[in-house]
């Protein structure tokens, strides 16, 4: 049996009515089923920007390429 990940939303009865169709070759096995909340909406264009813009200038270090060596020589292609 392979992992299913399935997006489902609670009832406003505060009830969560799921129903996996998994083949009757999966019957009688035992499942574990784990619940997690997904976050309640996608961020918005604005909520982005506002979080690169928030993060600009933040750096508070010095910024340096280290040497990089000699470039590895490789036979020519036949």
């Amino acid at each position: 049996m392979n992992r299913i990940v399935i997006k489902s939303k609670v009832g406003r009865d505060g009830v969560l009515d799921v129903k996996i169709p998994l083949g009757t070759a999966e019957a009688e096995r035992d499942v574990q089923v784990t619940v997690e909340p997904l976050a309640s909406r996608p961020m918005t264009q604005e909520e982005w920007k506002a979080g690169v813009f928030a993060t600009a200038g933040k750096w508070q270090g010095d910024l340096s390429r280290p040497e990089q060596g000699n470039p590895e020589v490789r036979d020519a292609f036949p």
